[in-house]
């Protein structure tokens, strides 16, 4: 329920940021990605299991998983706003902002490992946590610019689509 609740948080204020119903979803899809990472990791390390701790990472992997798809999307929602073809937009957002997404992702996935081999009292909650977290950001990451510029197109496209048939 928490994780339904924290979903429909963020697609109102993406809503409220993009002004539109439809952009959101191209954030939101990215989401799902992260958390496939983060199951798949800990299915496979054993030790680990899904607890509260593991559902904390799954929900800072919302945001950070978010933060990575807005960071091409707001960029090609403003080129597309001043009348840019989308594609082109999309693929400029994408070429400049690869970078900063890569480098504030390895940051963070760095960040986290010394919680993924976290020893002493308390580390099988900082290790569920930093391997929740570690794996999925990585999925996120490597998955999620690929996948979001071409959700983003699409939405874009049918959302246009719709109002253009409005218009008529």
């Amino acid at each position: 329920m928490i994780f339904a609740i924290s979903v429909i948080f963020v697609f109102l204020f993406l809503a409220a940021l993009y002004e539109s119903w439809s952009v959101p979803f191209s954030v939101l899809l990215a989401v799902p990605i992260g958390a496939f990472g983060s199951i798949l990791t800990l299915t496979f390390i054993p030790s680990l299991n899904n607890n509260v701790y593991a559902q904390i990472g799954l929900i800072t992997l919302i945001g950070l998983a978010a933060k990575n798809a807005i960071l091409i999307v707001e960029f090609a929602k403003e080129r597309v706003d001043t009348g840019m073809d989308v594609v082109k937009a999309t693929l400029e957002a994408v070429q400049l902002r690869l970078r900063p997404i890569v480098m504030t992702s390895l940051a963070f996935i760095l960040g986290v490992l010394p919680l993924a081999f976290a020893s002493g009292a308390g580390a099988e909650a900082r290790k569920t946590i930093g391997w929740t977290v570690f794996g999925g950001m990585l999925a996120a990451t490597t998955l999620a610019i690929f996948v979001v510029p071409v959700l983003y197109v699409v939405i874009t496209k049918f959302a246009y689509r719709k109002r253009l048939k409005q218009l008529s």
